[in-house]
């Protein structure tokens, strides 16, 4: 009889990966230096780091969006499918299906003249087969999932007609319309204020309780892991320099740039402020 695994294979596995840009002067720009990382299903993952770190350019690489000219080694691991060596048109399947991203800026990720029902159609019309009446139910009860009021004025509003958070709602629920199973969020709540922050982390910790879907969170602040994340990733120039699980890494960092952006975390009082629902 063959042993039971003591536990089931990551959901992403990124494994020595090295991206290099190239540049106008000839000298190629290394972004990101031997990366490894691993998701588990269901676990909620942050990339903590200072803006130019690699971050973005770490979510770039899973979702298969870094520029042509660029170069990538390693391996990414999705599912167990090495995502490194599928074409363009395998990884359109991918995106927005099993692995979607929460853009940082919901101005940039909705079009200004379509409504916001037909925009999120748009995703589940491309990875399924449904109608549109069963588009617009399934639609509708996200619209609901990610706790925004009156989900037929949302559903037929233009953007512009929709304040700040209920316009990062939407995107979360176009994020999630497909139900993938890892959910990329980059600096998605950077332009909030604290307590709309502290709304849309309360829902994304909910969405992840009730559908399993796990979360790479990227952001600079570290209060916004404390009591989030399971685990953490700190980079500093492209490199890994500590990870681990935060309740760990928060207690005792080893690495003294860890401890620098540790600096960073407000007072308890501010935290408690952040993470109240």
């Amino acid at each position: 009889m063959q042993p039971i695994p003591s536990a089931a294979p990551p959901l992403l596995r990124v494994s020595k990966l090295s991206v290099t840009y190239s540049a106008s002067s000839g000298t190629p720009a290394l972004a990101l230096q031997n990366i490894d990382l691993e998701i588990a299903l269901g676990e909620i993952t942050g990339i903590l780091g200072e803006s130019g770190c690699g971050k973005s350019t770490l979510a770039l690489s899973l979702l298969g969006l870094l520029p042509t000219e660029s170069r990538v080694d390693g391996e990414i691991l999705f599912q167990q499918q090495n995502l490194l060596g599928l074409t363009e048109r395998q990884l359109q399947k991918i995106r927005g299906a099993r692995i979607a991203l929460i853009h940082q800026e919901p101005g940039l990720a909705l079009s200004p003249v379509m409504r916001v029902g037909d925009q999120i159609s748009e995703v589940l019309r491309a990875h399924s087969d449904l109608g549109r009446a069963d588009r617009q139910r399934e639609i509708k009860t996200i619209l609901d999932k990610v706790s925004l009021p009156e989900v037929d004025r949302i559903y037929n509003a233009y953007p512009h007609q929709l304040s700040g958070g209920e316009l990062h709602r939407v995107v979360i629920a176009q994020a999630l319309i497909c139900k993938p199973a890892l959910v990329i969020a980059d600096e998605s709540t950077r332009s909030l204020d604290l307590a709309t922050q502290a709304e849309i982390l309360e829902l994304l910790l909910s969405l992840n309780q009730e559908f399993g879907t796990a979360i790479l969170f990227i952001t600079h602040n570290p209060a916004l892991l404390a009591g989030f994340a399971n685990r953490v990733m700190v980079m500093q120039n492209g490199c890994v320099v500590e990870q681990g699980r935060v309740t760990e890494i928060f207690r005792k960092p080893v690495d003294p740039f860890t401890r620098e952006l540790l600096n960073l975390v407000p007072t308890t009082e501010s935290q408690s402020e952040l993470h109240r629902s």
